[in-house]
Formats: structure tokens, sequence, C-alpha cells
């Protein structure tokens, strides 16, 4: 008997008690798009995951919100910064009161004006806790997408109610303005690749250090 009489007989063994030719009759799948996972508690999966990428995880309370994005920034070593259109003024005044050099982006400043920027900070569209990941859609307190990927420090502000468990639920609440053709710039740490010789090398196409505040309540 060839190998080839072998494969098939085990084959033809196995699937004899199958009596159904549909794959999706025989296996029917109870499944829904976009539900969320039973994640017991997703802003801990989430603040573990991110910090999984290397990636630092600040958690506040709204009402501090303004001086713990100022000291974000220092902690990171910046000590100047982009802000897109729509960052509230409260924020603004903070970074200014705590020494911070503003930068605004209007009009768009050039790839090397950004690139002697230290950080951005800029809020998100959705998180999703299950891969770590946040999301951009760039609309107002977002910027556009050279903003997050020129600055070599990107401090990023996430609310708790920005918080899904998974991809899928977050693709839902990206679909409409993906629809409308905005793009869509995904975070999962720090920009790194292991791609050359499983060597991880940082800030190869985006910031090095990604530093997530996430606003409770």
């Amino acid at each position: 008997m060839s190998a080839r009489e072998d494969i098939l007989n085990r084959i033809r063994e196995a699937t004899r008690d199958v009596t159904e030719s549909d794959p999706e009759v025989d296996v029917p799948i109870e499944w829904v798009y976009g539900q969320p996972l039973a994640t017991e508690d997703v802003l801990a999966d989430f603040v573990e995951k991110v910090e999984d990428y290397k990636a630092v995880v600040t958690r506040c309370p709204a009402g501090s919100l303004p001086e713990t994005v100022a000291k974000a920034l220092h902690d990171c070593g910046a000590g100047s910064v982009v802000v897109p259109d729509g960052i509230p003024d409260e924020w603004v005044a903070a970074l200014e009161a705590s020494g911070l050099t503003v930068r605004r982006d209007d009009p768009p400043l050039s790839s090397a004006e950004l690139n002697s920027i230290d950080a951005v900070l800029t809020t998100c569209a959705v998180a999703m806790a299950d891969s770590g990941t946040v999301a951009l859609d760039h609309v107002e307190g977002q910027g556009r997408r050279a903003l997050s990927l020129v600055p070599d420090r990107h401090v990023c502000v996430v609310r708790a109610d920005q918080v899904v468990s998974d991809v899928p639920e977050g693709i839902a609440r990206l679909a409409p303005g993906m629809r409308e053709g905005r793009a869509v710039t995904w975070l999962s740490g720090g920009s790194a690749t292991s791609d050359i010789e499983l060597s991880r090398v940082e800030g190869v196409h985006g910031p090095r250090h990604l530093t997530v505040v996430l606003v409770e309540g």
C-alpha cells in the first residue's frame, strides 16, 4: 500500500460516521459576531495586556486627569508636546503650568518639526482588552495620523467606557467611521518589530514609548 492510499484510508475511516455533506449543517456554530467576551474584569485585563507590550498604564479619576497627563509626559522624559484640536483647554493649561512646551498642529507641522517634538498627546476611539490594543480614528482629540507616528513618545487618554472586551467588539464601534472612510491607527504597545533574527527593535514605524492614561469614573 502506498503512502497516499494509507492516508486516504485513514481519512475515510475517520469520516465514516459523517452523513451530512454540508459542513455548516453538520457542525452548527452558535456564535454571533461582535458579542463581548465574558471577561470578569475588562479594565484589569486591558491593563495587563497593555503592560505586557512594555507600555506604561496610569489609572486615575476624571477629576485629576489634567495633572495626571502632565505628570505622565514628564515621567516619560518629554519636554515638549504636540496637541491636536479637540484636546480640552484645562489639559493644555495643566501642561503649560507644568513647564511643558505645547505645540499646536495648526497650520500642520512639517515632518521635520514633528520629529523635533518629544511627544504627542491624544485621546482614542476605542480600546480592546483581549489584545491590549488602542485604536484611533483621527477625529477631534486624536489628530492626523502623522501626529501619532512621528514623535518618539505617545501619551494616549482612554476612558473606562471606551474599553471593550475584544477586537470584534472594538470593530463594531469603529465601523461607522470606517464606512465614512476614516483611517484607523492601531496601537499595541510602543512601535516594535522582531522580524530580523527575532531581535526586538523599538521605534521602527512609530513612537518608541506608549503611555496609556486610563480614566475611571
